[in-house]
């Protein structure tokens, strides 16, 4: 199981089972996926090469688990499979079905009366040679009287003869001695003749310890299959496990719909938790180094939530998509998380403002714009389209700020690069339908703009931070006054 994508898992086969081929695999599974018999597959893609060899990637879809996925395959396709072997095999002539011990002590046994009768034809070989050998040896000790016989005779029969005769040597030490030419008859010729007659004597004596020695021919013979594999074999590729067989419990096909809090932090990463258990806000700004959590709404594993952008749009978010994050106290890390870009898509002033329920029940959103509009959204959100418009925004206009109300008592506030500061309640402004393009929020002085829009806790304390040089400052708490 690998992350074939930043957002998706995938499953990488490397091994087929014997005689299944990769295109067999594709075949069935694109057959069960248009029959609605296997469910969870986005994409296979065969990636084989002679350098990496097979490589078959089936790629998960969002919201399925790939243990579960993995469990349908081996069941619906050829990528588990058994196959028969029929082991009839002609035994002392006989035809007769072995199992695999029996097909090894078949073959042992014929390995031993091969190595047995092999020994006997060498040791045959080596003791004939060494007749030859003894035979010129003899030769060799009165070669002067082998010539006088040989240049006396009438002929090669009559030589023969008196050569058996005189040396006592059989028919075939005479012969060979009589074709032998005399260039093979120094004195040289003769000490190789003796290490030969040595080696021979050696050769046919450990022949014949192996021949008479049960024990001998089985440590030969297993020498001999240790060298065949070593030279040979090849190294499993497929790991035979000990729970292989053991019936594993049973692992749901998708993401359980738990509930959990999809976050979104100052450097524009998003993840989702494990649950929607509260957290502290401000230990996370401590415990992640530069980045902060500026968005954080509940939802479930397999919701939507909204994505609000500073051009006026609402892009919907699939929760299972984001990478979810371990269970961490106080506040979950969002260095796990994965950049806007992999989700949602942004033209090139364009960033996103918060993030929202798709709640219709809730008391909506509530946008502030570069040039003081304010406006409360209905939450009217069809689950028919992906993108939504919340606001009509005027020429050269951005939202600044937006925030999901919880209870529709919260305070907007309106923060303008003069230095000026506006809060009421959110009551105060009427809700509108998405296409309306709200209304008057804040008097701006001639060449102010709205840099910070919110909704705040009316019972909370407010804080204001400003930037001075390379040094931040706040303010000390504040109930600013109500306009």
């Amino acid at each position: 199981m690998e992350n074939v994508t930043a957002r998706r898992k995938g499953l990488v086969v490397t091994e087929l089972p014997f005689a299944v081929g990769p295109e067999k695999v594709i075949a069935k599974i694109k057959d069960l996926v248009g029959s609605k018999k296997l469910q969870g597959i986005a994409d296979v893609k065969d990636l084989t090469d002679r350098e990496h060899g097979l490589r078959l990637v089936i790629e998960i879809k969002n919201g399925f688990v790939p243990e579960a996925v993995l469990e349908q395959l081996y069941k619906l396709t050829p990528m588990e499979e058994s196959f028969g072997i029929n082991n009839v095999a002609l035994v002392d002539g006989q035809p007769l079905t072995l199992g695999l011990k029996e097909l090894l002590e078949v073959y042992l046994d014929h390995r031993f009366d091969v190595v047995r009768r092999r020994s006997e034809f060498r040791r045959g070989k080596k003791r004939d040679r060494l007749h030859l050998v003894e035979g010129l040896l003899t030769a060799l000790v009165d070669i002067d009287e082998v010539i006088r016989l040989i240049r006396s005779s009438e002929n090669s029969a009559q030589a023969k003869e008196r050569l058996i005769e005189r040396f006592s040597l059989s028919d075939v030490q005479t012969q060979y001695i009589l074709d032998t030419p005399l260039r093979r008859l120094t004195k040289y010729d003769r000490i190789e003749l003796e290490a030969e007659k040595d080696r021979l004597n050696a050769e046919i004596e450990e022949l014949t310890r192996i021949l008479e020695s049960d024990a001998e021919l089985r440590k030969l013979v297993s020498s001999e299959l240790a060298a065949v594999a070593k030279k040979f074999g090849t190294d499993r590729r497929t790991l035979l496990l000990e729970s292989a067989a053991t019936p594993a419990a049973a692992v749901p096909l998708q993401v359980a719909d738990d509930p959990c809090r999809v976050l979104l932090s100052s450097t524009g990463l998003l993840a989702r938790t494990v649950n929607d258990a509260p957290f502290d806000a401000d230990a996370g700004a401590k415990r992640v180094k530069h980045d902060l959590i500026v968005s954080a709404v509940p939802a479930t594993a397999r919701g939507e939530v909204g994505v609000v952008t500073s051009a006026g749009r609402l892009l919907r978010l699939n929760v299972v998509d984001l990478p979810q994050l371990p269970e961490q106290m106080p506040t979950p890390n969002l260095s796990g998380g994965a950049p806007l870009a992999e989700f949602v898509s942004l033209e090139d002033d364009e960033t996103v403002v918060c993030l929202t329920t798709l709640d219709e029940s809730s008391p909506g959103l509530a946008l502030g714009t570069e040039q003081g509009v304010v406006k409360r959204v209905v939450p009217d959100y069809p689950s028919n389209k992906d993108e939504l418009e919340v606001i009509t925004l005027k020429e050269g206009d951005r939202i600044v700020g937006a925030a999901e109300l919880r209870t529709g008592e919260e305070d907007l506030v309106f923060i303008t690069d003069d230095a000026q500061l506006l809060r009421y309640q959110a009551s105060q402004v009427r809700p509108q339908g998405r296409p309306a393009g709200g209304v008057a929020g804040i008097k701006l002085a001639e060449g102010a703009k709205v840099i910070s829009f919110t909704a705040v806790d009316p019972a909370a304390d407010a804080v204001v931070f400003t930037v001075a040089g390379s040094r931040a400052r706040w303010t000390t708490p504040c109930r600013p006054r109500r306009s």
